[in-house]
């Protein structure tokens, strides 16, 4: 069986803490345009910890992917060591699926 290649950022998050999928960490997805970065998408980690459905058109270039760890460990009444975690990557191949 063929399958298409899919063209495409997504993520997975597991908390190690718990042993378990992250559910329900709001990430945001950004573009470097012009020396800003830009929101492209966002959305919140499913019950398997994954972001798969965020909705734009991939370009080369660098993105930015951000996670925010300190609502996700209120809700789970733990304190957080870091605040947000942010993840700079470059996409050479915008033909090709990537994931963070």
């Amino acid at each position: 069986m063929i399958r298409p290649v899919m063209k495409s950022i997504s993520t997975h998050i597991l908390d190690i803490s718990r042993g378990k999928p992250a559910q329900g960490v709001s990430i945001t997805l950004e573009y470097l345009q012009g020396g800003t970065f830009q929101k492209v998408a966002e959305g919140k980690t499913d019950a398997d910890g994954r972001v798969r459905d965020w909705k734009f058109e991939m370009l080369q270039g660098t993105y930015r992917i951000r996670f925010e760890t300190t609502v996700y460990f209120e809700t789970v009444q733990e304190k957080s060591f870091y605040p947000y975690v942010e993840i700079v990557f470059e996409v050479d191949n915008a033909d090709q699926h990537y994931h963070v």
